[in-house]
């Protein structure tokens, strides 16, 4: 029982001082970002001076609200493209993650169990609320920018086409992305919103911020090569076939490298499965018979 009221008051302060030394990082990070903001900044008046305390509420409120246009970049990115509850993602997250372990508190004393037991269940909520939401949202971009530098040979092949037939890229991108709508709907929105940014921005400012959206070498090959092409003047049909061929061909390479690789990965579980059972198989009898003679 001293063991147990040990063990709870160690795991009690642990989580207040890693609550506290988290709370400390993200004021200090987020003050030593706004004094180095201060040096861009062309404003001179002076400001109304407000007391420490409520300075810090409000710094700790902009921490939360600050997040939102992240929070709703990293939906875009993941592939909703209309959902229209990003602000509330933080908020509903800490909710469920106080709401579920307060749950699991009052069932634990309700049903009895130890104490290890339910600081367990507790923990493992805490770390499931904290990580897996994230965690789901990080494995859909990847994925998501995987499919789309996976299908950007097909689509440069559209685009060059279309331009081959008399249209400019900006048309071309309006045209496939109505077009594409019913079976890819993707890349219609990447070619809807960078077709969209092109006509506020410049198409080579809308480039770049495609690049952002997708970060991989493929996209990083057809944003610059398609901003060299418009800057000097070349012809946009060659350079897209083309670069639809090498995207291709640097696919197939990896991909080979990646079966090259298999073999070497596999002979560790080949190993240990097969021929450490085989071996032992073979010798048992020999080694069963030595020992039942003696």
């Amino acid at each position: 029982m001293m063991l147990n009221s040990q063990l709870e008051l160690f795991l009690f302060l642990s989580l207040i001082v890693f609550g506290l030394a988290f709370s400390a990082y993200a004021l200090y990070s987020h003050f030593d970002k706004s004094k180095r903001m201060k040096h861009f900044t062309t404003i001179d008046e002076p400001l109304a001076k407000k007391p420490l305390f409520v300075e810090l509420l409000d710094k700790v409120e902009s921490l939360f609200s600050k997040s939102d246009n992240d929070v709703a970049d990293k939906f875009y990115a993941a592939g909703f493209y209309h959902f229209k509850y990003a602000n509330l993602y933080i908020p509903a997250k800490f909710t469920l993650l106080i709401g579920g372990a307060a749950g699991f508190y009052f069932l634990s004393r309700h049903l009895g169990w130890e104490q290890n037991s339910g600081f367990i269940a507790i923990g493992v909520w805490v770390v499931f609320c904290l990580i897996a939401p994230d965690a789901y949202l990080n494995s859909r971009m990847k994925a998501l920018r995987g499919k789309l530098s996976s299908q950007l040979p097909y689509l440069l092949d559209l685009l060059a086409v279309c331009v081959q037939t008399g249209m400019t890229i900006e048309a071309a991108m309006t045209y496939l992305s109505k077009e594409m709508s019913g079976f890819d709907k993707d890349l219609a929105q990447l070619l809807k919103n960078t077709n969209d940014r092109s006509r506020i921005v410049g198409l080579d400012k809308a480039l770049d911020e495609l690049y952002d959206q997708v970060p991989t070498n493929e996209m990083r090959s057809f944003t610059m090569t398609l901003k060299q092409s418009l800057h000097y003047g070349t012809s946009i049909y060659g350079v897209l076939t083309t670069l639809a061929a090498d995207i291709r061909d640097v696919t197939m390479l990896s991909m080979e490298e990646k079966i090259g690789k298999l073999a070497a990965k596999m002979s560790v579980p080949l190993i240990l499965f097969i021929m450490m059972p085989v071996v032992i198989l073979i010798a048992a009898p020999g080694v069963m018979r030595m020992m039942s003679n003696v």
